[in-house]
């Protein structure tokens, strides 16, 4: 199963929902991918696949600067999991495909 594409996220907080879009690319078994949200873009670190778990980091600075630890399952286009920002609560994760590698968008 493959997790390349484009994700729309709603990210859950105790302030709002935040939406952000994160792409995702597989090259030779290096999975990498980006995070687009609150007029930013930030590279995803530490990004892991096990099965259909995925777990990434990233830095933000909108509209305060956090470190954000994401442990999510995708199933078929649709993700769900956790955000957690250093020791506040985890937030609540869900996520859609909006295009799979070599769809048009």
């Amino acid at each position: 199963m493959s997790v390349e594409g484009t994700w729309n996220l709603s990210v859950s907080t105790p302030i709002g929902t935040v939406k952000a879009v994160v792409e995702l690319r597989e090259r030779d078994a290096v999975l990498t991918g980006v995070a687009y949200g609150a007029g930013e873009e930030v590279p995803l670190h530490d990004l892991a696949r096990d099965g259909d778990r995925l777990t990434w980091k990233q830095s933000v600075t909108k509209p305060v600067r956090l470190n954000l630890a994401f442990d999510v399952t995708v199933d078929g286009d649709t993700l769900r999991g956790t955000s957690r920002a250093g020791r506040l609560p985890s937030s609540k994760v869900t996520g859609e495909r909006r295009t799979a590698p070599g769809d048009r968008a």
